[in-house]
């Protein structure tokens, strides 16, 4: 594995290459980091040149001027000088979870040439659904809980209302690797909270250009009835388009690297 660091306006972005092939785009969600993709990432190497990277502002991809309330579509033009700086123009595979599936939509949106095709797992688009107002009223409910009460009250009361589980606290009994990647991601909560979640749920992606593109959009196959899948279901039902199925729920990536490693190429595949 090969690691760098790419300067972008206000943030260097901190990114690994593995493997050799056609340029893969592996894009985060609100805050993980390149570390849970790495077992995924090593089961694509074969085939791919594979790339993931720390969102800006989150784990090893610092900002360089004050924090601010950020956008997606700054994030797709990161993903765009990531590519430009690794894959040399190359147009990429890219697959995103959750807020990454959105900045995989704004790169396609921005430059479809650069994207061979664009695999969305279980996206956010919360602006897409009829009671949308109401989750942007509990977001900003979130945010001054977060304020109010610190990190682990608004997380409760969003993970809560989701109906999906905050990542497990960064104990003493786990390997080193993962206590240090859920130390990182529980930092990054914060950013998401008051910098990311309010703003990026705003995010409309852009009917035309995802039914000009090879474009998938897939849910997790496991776990409970969770908000991200009605946003997955009004993704489809916007571009008019179908669900497909991939293993484990919302980070089967993690839980189901080999599997979700086949279904990933099999989608992607020309």
């Amino acid at each position: 594995m090969k690691t760098g660091t790419l300067a972008t306006p206000d943030a260097e972005i901190y990114y690994e290459v593995r493997g050799s092939g056609p340029p893969l785009l592996l894009v985060n969600g609100g805050d993980g980091d390149a570390a849970m993709y790495g077992p995924l990432a090593g089961h694509l190497a074969e085939d791919f040149t594979v790339i993931t990277y720390d969102l800006r502002g989150n784990s090893r991809s610092r900002l360089t001027s004050p924090p601010r309330e950020q956008r997606i579509e700054e994030h797709g033009q990161d993903a765009l000088l990531l590519l430009d700086t690794v894959a040399a123009g190359e147009p990429a595979y890219v697959f995103g979870t959750s807020y990454g599936g959105m900045i995989g939509m704004a790169l396609l949106a921005r430059q479809p040439g650069r994207v061979r095709a664009l695999v969305a797992h279980e996206p956010f688009v919360i602006d897409l659904l009829p009671d949308a107002d109401r989750w942007h009223a509990l977001f900003q409910e979130v945010y001054e809980l977060y304020e109010r009460e610190g990190l682990d009250a608004a997380m409760g009361r969003f993970c809560g209302a989701i109906g999906m589980e905050a990542p497990p606290e960064p104990t003493g009994s786990l390997p080193a690797p993962l206590q240090e990647m859920l130390a990182r991601i529980r930092v990054n909560m914060g950013t998401c909270l008051a910098y990311e979640l309010r703003s990026f749920v705003r995010f409309r992606p852009d009917a035309d250009a995802l039914r000009a593109a090879r474009f998938t959009v897939v849910l997790g196959g496991e776990g409970p009835e969770t908000l991200v899948l009605r946003t997955t279901r009004a993704l489809a039902e916007h571009v008019g388009t179908g669900v497909g199925e991939f293993p484990g729920g919302h980070v089967g990536y993690l839980t189901h690297p080999a599997p979700f490693a086949e279904a990933l190429r099999e989608a992607v595949k020309d």
